[in-house]
C-alpha cells in the first residue's frame, strides 16, 4: 500500500479532486484487473480507449482514477486526477509506487533496430562475471541476480518494469541493462525511469507498420536520447548515419564507437572463421567466439558501455574473451557430416543483409551458401519482397517458408515475397510453406561443408499460426535434420 499523493509525484497534473491521503493497493491500467482500493490509469490505445473502461474499473472498486478527461458523472467516492498525458503519467505513477528502483541501480538502456538483445545480454553476462549482482530485460529473457523470469516484450509496460527493477533492488543488484524498443519510447513505457546511459547501435528498415514512416521511427529513438540527464552517459554507432543525430541536443555525455572511423572507442578486425574472430580493440588483440562485422560493433558496444560505467578495459576484454553468441543470434550448429548450420533472429532487410554478408565472407567459393526465410504475418509487408531478394541475391539456393504467418495466410506471404525475385532467382528458389519440411529440404540439399541459414526466429520456440502459439525451435529442427541425414 502506498499513499495517492507519494504515487502523483512528478505528474503533470491539470484537475485533482478526493483524498490524496487514500491509500493505494496496485497500479493498473486493464479495468479487468481493478481491485479494491486500486489505481486505475486509463491509457489510449492502438485499439481500444482507457477512458471507455473508467466505469468498470470504479465499478471493481478502483479508489483513484489517472485520465485525460474526467467522465460525465464521475462519482464522488473516487480521487480523479487529470493530466495531458496519461501514458506518461502511468511510467511516472509506476515508478513512485515501486520507491522509484532505476534511482538505486544503474540502469543501462539499449536501443537501435539490430543488436539490442546481444548487446544487452552480453553487457549482463559481462558484469555478472566482473563480481557484480545484475539484472537484465530484454528480449530473450529477464534475470535478477541470476534467477531467470520469463520474458514477454523487448520492454514491459511501466507496472511489470518497475515490478522487475524494484526485485533487482531488493535482490541487492548494482547494475541493470534492458532493451529500449522504439514501441517503448513511443508509448511512454520508460516514463518515470532514471538512466545511467544510453546505447544506440543502428537503425534501419523496421516497425513501419506502426511507425508510419521512417522519421517517426527514428524520432521515438531519439526521444529517449534526448530525455537522458546530464549525468548519464550517452553511446553511439557513429559509423551508423543517425548515430550523431541521437546525440543532437542530448544533455548527456556524449561517446562514439566505430569500426571505420576515427571514435572515442575503436575497433578492427583481424580475422574471421566460423569459429570466431580475432579484434583489435583499443590497441589491445583479443579473440572471440562470434562471428560478422555486426557482432563486433556489438561486443565494441559492450565493452565501451562497460568502461563507461567504470571498468577496467584490460578486465573486459579478458572478460570478452570468455563470452558466447546469445541464443539465436548467430548460433552455429554443426553435423558430423560436415554441414554448418546457422540460426539467426534476423527479420528485417538489413539484418538479413548482414548475416548474409557476413556467411560469404567466411565461406569458400567452393561452399554453397542455403538459406531459409520468411516474414512474419500482420507485420510491415513492404519489407518481404526486399527480404527475398537480398536473401536469393546472396544465396545459392533459397527457399521461402513461414515464419510466424499469425492470422495471414502463409501462401499470401510468399506471394508477397516471392514478387522481389527476378526470373533468374527463382530459379534458384523454392517455397516450402511449413517451416519444418523447408529445414529439412536445406539440410537434404547440402552437401559436406555447405553452410545452411535458417533465419528469422532465432531464439523463438514457437510459431504463431491463426493467432496459435506451438511449440517449434529452429535450432532443434536443424539439429535433429541434420542428425538424420
Amino acid at each position: 500500500m502506498k499513499e495517492l499523493e507519494k504515487i502523483l509525484k512528478g505528474i503533470d497534473i491539470k484537475s485533482f479532486s478526493g483524498r490524496k491521503e487514500r491509500m493505494i493497493s496496485n497500479i493498473v491500467f486493464d479495468s479487468r484487473k481493478a481491485d479494491p482500493d486500486s489505481l486505475f490509469v486509463a491509457v489510449r490505445g492502438l485499439k481500444s480507449d482507457g477512458h471507455d473502461f473508467i466505469g468498470d474499473a470504479v465499478g471493481s472498486g478502483a479508489g483513484a482514477v489517472i485520465c485525460e478527461h474526467l467522465p460525465s458523472d464521475p462519482s464522488e467516492d473516487v480521487s480523479w486526477i487529470v493530466t495531458g498525458d496519461s501514458a506518461a503519467a502511468l511510467g511516472q505513477a509506476s515508478s513512485n509506487f515501486f520507491g522509484n528502483p532505476s534511482s538505486s541501480l544503474k540502469l543501462t538502456g539499449i536501443t537501435g533496430t539490430n543488436g539490442k538483445t546481444t548487446t544487452a545480454t552480453l553487457l549482463y553476462r559481462l558484469f555478472s562475471m566482473l563480481g557484480h549482482r545484475c539484472g537484465l530485460l530484454s528480449t530473450i529473457c529477464n534475470y535478477v541476480a541470476g534467477r531467470e523470469l520469463e520474458a514477454t516484450l523487448t520492454t514491459p509496460d511501466p507496472v511489470q518494469l518497475n515490478r522487475v527493477l524494484s526485485e533487482m533492488v531488493a535482490e541487492g543488484c548494482e547494475f541493470a541493462f534492458m532493451e529500449v524498443s522504439s514501441h517503448a519510447s513511443s508509448q511512454k513505457r520508460i516514463a518515470g525511469l532514471e538512466f545511467a546511459g544510453g546505447v544506440f547501435t543502428n537503425l534501419t528498415h523496421d516497425h513501419l507498420d506502426y511507425h508510419k514512416t521512417f522519421d517517426r521511427y527514428l524520432a521515438a529513438k531519439k526521444d529517449w536520447f534526448d530525455s537522458l540527464p546530464e549525468n548519464a552517459f550517452a553511446l553511439v554507432n557513429s559509423d551508423d548515419k543517425n548515430g550523431m543525430v541521437m546525440l543532437q541536443n542530448c544533455r548527456a555525455s556524449r561517446h562514439t564507437y566505430s569500426l571505420r572511423g576515427m571514435a572515442d572507442f575503436r575497433c578492427s578486425i583481424l580475422e574471421q572463421s566460423f569459429q570466431g574472430m580475432g579484434l583489435r580493440i583499443m590497441g589491445e588483440e583479443v579473440w572471440t567466439g562470434f562471428i560478422g562485422d555486426y557482432n563486433a560493433y556489438n561486443l565494441l558496444a559492450v565493452y565501451s558501455a562497460a568502461v563507461l560505467l567504470g571498468a577496467g578495459g584490460r578486465e573486459v576484454l579478458t572478460e570478452l574473451s570468455r563470452l558466447g553468441p546469445v541464443a539465436g543470434r548467430l548460433e552455429v550448429i554443426r553435423s558430423a557430416g560436415g554441414i554448418t548450420g546457422i540460426v539467426d533472429y534476423a527479420h528485417t532487410p538489413d539484418a538479413l543483409m548482414n548475416v548474409i554478408s557476413t556467411l560469404n565472407k567466411i565461406r569458400r567459393n567452393s561452399v554453397s551458401l542455403i538459406t531459409v526465410v520468411g516474414a512474419g504475418g500482420d507485420r510491415d509487408r513492404t519489407k518481404r519482397p526486399k527480404m527475398a531478394a537480398i536473401a536469393a541475391e546472396g544465396s545459392t539456393k533459397l527457399i521461402l517458408t513461414s515464419d510466424n504467418p499469425r492470422t495471414e495466410d502463409p501462401e499470401k506471404i510468399l506471394d508477397d515475397m516471392e514478387a522481389g525475385l527476378t526470373p533468374e532467382m527463382k530459379e534458384r528458389s523454392l517455397r516450402i510453406a511449413g517451416r519444418r519440411e523447408a529445414i529439412k529440404t536445406a539440410v537434404m540439399l547440402a552437401a559436406p561443408e555447405d553452410v545452411i541459414l535458417v533465419a528469422g526466429k532465432g531464439h523463438e520456440t514457437y510459431q504463431e499460426i491463426n493467432g496459435v502459439r506451438q511449440h517449434f525451435d529452429d535450432r532443434e529442427e536443424l539439429r535433429k535434420a541434420l542428425a538424420d541425414k
